[in-house]
């Protein structure tokens, strides 16, 4: 629709990759998509985890299953365990819990979102597995640690092509200041999209033509990477992909991922 219309968006954490591949002239992407986390989610448990099987369970959206796919060819079908899905709004995830506790891996890879990681890390838990939890950006927040239980959720990793907040330290105290809160996940992300059409705008580009030219060339530092589009609109350059992990009761950075 936005793209008929010819009106520029920057989405600031879709990270689907076939987003950039449907022909769409006004689509650009402010993060790296799953075709840099993927690999760099494989790479991490199998290196930093030291993980030999990884059993890797996606929910039912696009994002879930496409994330799925590409850390299931990083790791290679011989470090697959074994592979589930799980509906969105699941409560009871007795059947995944089995599958995995009798495949015996050294760690869980979760494709989805919190809503439903948290539950099934706590149940996990409570069958008695002790390999690693890992998911993506799509679980890395503060309610997972609420859904799952402190105890359950300790020690739990995430990938995200997202920064530290601490990469941006000024950011982080006037966002506090503002809300009353840490920023989110994408929170810096997404103020970085908002200022490419703002500084887009104050420069005079007021016509949907013109701010989608500003776009297509804009060339500067944001303050979570620099910002400059391909022809796709996916970011120019290498995309950073960070590592976290829940230490007592919070989520902090663990370090920077290589694919």
């Amino acid at each position: 629709a936005f793209d008929g219309a010819g009106l520029v968006h920057i989405t600031p954490s879709a990270t689907d990759p076939a987003l950039s591949q449907n022909g769409w002239k006004t689509f650009f992407r402010a993060v790296g998509n799953d075709n840099s986390q993927g690999p760099a989610a494989a790479k991490f448990l199998t290196g930093d985890l030291g993980a030999k099987k990884v059993c890797v369970i996606e929910d039912d959206s696009a994002y879930g299953k496409g994330l799925s796919a590409t850390v299931q060819k990083g790791l290679g079908s011989g470090a697959v365990a074994c592979t589930d899905d799980v509906k969105t709004g699941q409560k009871d995830f007795s059947a995944t819990v089995q599958k995995i506790i009798a495949a015996k891996p050294d760690a869980v890879y979760y494709a989805g979102y919190y809503t439903e990681a948290g539950p099934l890390d706590q149940q996990l838990k409570q069958a008695g597995f002790n390999g690693k939890f890992v998911g993506p950006d799509g679980v890395r927040d503060p309610e997972f640690i609420k859904l799952a239980g402190q105890s359950a959720a300790e020690g739990v990793y995430f990938t995200c092509p997202c920064i530290p907040a601490e990469a941006a330290a000024t950011f982080r105290q006037q966002y506090k200041a503002a809300y009353g809160a840490d920023p989110q996940t994408y929170s810096a992300e997404a103020y970085d999209s908002a200022t490419v059409m703002l500084r887009g705008i104050d420069a005079g580009n007021t016509t949907r033509p013109k701010l989608l030219d500003w776009v297509k060339n804009y060339n500067a530092d944001g303050i979570t990477k620099h910002l400059q589009w391909d022809s796709n609109g996916e970011l120019a350059g290498s995309v950073a992909v960070w590592s976290y992990v829940v230490k007592n009761g919070t989520i902090d950075p663990y370090k920077e991922l290589t694919s």
